[in-house]
């Protein structure tokens, strides 16, 4: 194992899977609240700066493309240098742009500080999932990824509704600044774990005197160029990021809209939403899991179930329903959307080589965010712009039934890519 730990007593402390876990769990809260503390201050920023809807959805977006152009050179850091120190210095990065954002003067400034924020966030998803995947086992990974991303859903409500709170009550920039300080102190203790040694490149040999060959640039380029069930796997990802981001970013100023509601209470009512992610995120890994022992393409056919399933409740929810009846139904999708989250991560994991597991999450998060979360903000921004935001968020239950239909596609290539994986997993069984 590699551990530079200055203290071997609090790296031993700190270095039990449950605790990694908890810290890994506490980032990841960390990572979402400073993301999406922006989106309740849109009147305010609106109202100090003038700024349009297509704004408010860039200053969202910015996050996400800043992660996409960054997230495969650092998941290539994380796989080939360390997992911790890697994490460890991201997380104290975009601790510190969220603090810079408290300190910007104009929408120029606070989108430059909000692209540094992605710039921390990069590598984060990648390290945490290959860090995960090597801790637990295949059979439960669904599960532990699925509480896990429960931290997702978590932070985004806290960090919307922290964000309304403290600005109607101490002003928008200071919102910045408290959020920014948790995020701080976890780094810094994720520099005293214990890492999992660097995984060799290599692949079963081709001839029996040769039990294994080291992999060029060729061989990890078609490694994953081959694996159809990953490229419908992150399309379909992406599909329901869209979903989601829009709704986490929109789904505030929607109630304060439609329902003249200030902005502290709509931004409360749209967390609650979301926040049953909570419940979704963890029941989507737990039945996935459970499926999988009878089915083994379940990680493909659970989400495509649940995107289905959720591209209904929307569709219902903006176009039929209003009132207590269309919140009922935006619950019901705030546990059905992120359902597909457990299951696509470990779709990431399970087909790959476990030297690379970290960049195929990359490879994953830059789908995502180039399809789904860095579009959907500005375009349903756009669209409101121009229709107003009832008609913009209707064109969401489109997204969600192209999610479903990509990952049902993507089930029938599961066996096949799962079977070369293992193939290459036996070479390092150790580290299962």
């Amino acid at each position: 194992m590699n551990n530079n730990s200055v203290d071997p007593g609090i790296g031993a402390r700190l270095s039990s899977p449950r605790v990694v876990f908890s810290l890994l769990f506490l980032l990841y809260m960390f990572d979402y609240i400073d993301r999406l503390v922006v989106v309740s201050l849109f009147p305010f920023l609106k109202q100090d700066w003038g700024i349009s809807d297509t704004q408010c959805g860039l200053l969202v977006s910015a996050v996400y493309w800043s992660i996409l152009i960054f997230t495969l050179p650092v998941s290539v850091l994380i796989d080939r240098w360390s997992r911790k120190k890697s994490i460890g210095l991201m997380a104290l990065l975009w601790s510190a742009a969220t603090l810079a954002c408290a300190f910007t003067q104009n929408f120029t400034q606070l989108f430059s500080a909000r692209t540094a924020i992605g710039l921390g966030e990069a590598g984060y998803a990648p390290g945490g999932t290959a860090l995960i995947a090597a801790m637990f086992p295949k059979a439960m990974r669904a599960r532990v990824l699925g509480v896990w991303n429960a931290s997702i859903p978590l932070g985004s409500a806290m960090g919307i509704i922290l964000g309304g709170i403290i600005a109607e009550h101490v002003g928008w920039r200071h919102a910045f600044g408290i959020v920014a300080l948790p995020g701080v102190i976890v780094a810094v203790l994720f520099f005293f774990v214990r890492d999992y040694r660097t995984i060799a490149l290599v692949k079963p040999g081709g001839s029996p005197g040769h039990a294994s060959i080291r992999m060029g640039w060729g061989d990890i380029a078609g490694h994953f160029l081959k694996n159809r069930t990953l490229a419908f796997n992150n399309l379909a990802f992406a599909a329901n990021t869209f979903v989601t981001t829009a709704l986490m970013t929109w789904l505030p100023s929607y109630f304060q809209r439609m329902e003249d509601l200030s902005m502290s209470r709509a931004a409360t009512k749209g967390g609650v939403v979301m926040m049953l992610a909570i419940v979704g995120a963890p029941l989507g890994g737990y039945l996935t899991d459970r499926w999988m022992k009878r089915r083994q393409n379940a990680r493909l056919l659970f989400p495509a179930i649940s995107s289905t399933t959720t591209a209904v409740i929307l569709l219902a929810a903006f176009n039929w329903f209003a009132g207590p009846v269309q919140y009922a139904l935006l619950m019901g999708a705030g546990i059905s959307a992120v359902a597909f989250v457990p299951a696509a991560a470990a779709v990431t994991q399970d087909v790959v080589h476990p030297g690379l597991r970290a960049v195929s999450l990359s490879l994953c998060v830059i789908v995502q965010h180039i399809l789904g979360s860095a579009l959907g903000p500005p375009v349903i921004g756009a669209l409101s712009d121009r229709f107003g935001l009832a008609t913009a968020m209707a064109f969401l239950p489109l997204a969600a039934l192209l999610a479903g239909i990509l990952f049902f596609i993507g089930s029938f290539f599961h066996a096949r890519d799962s079977q070369r994986a293992e193939e290459i997993q036996s070479l390092f069984s150790s580290t299962s």
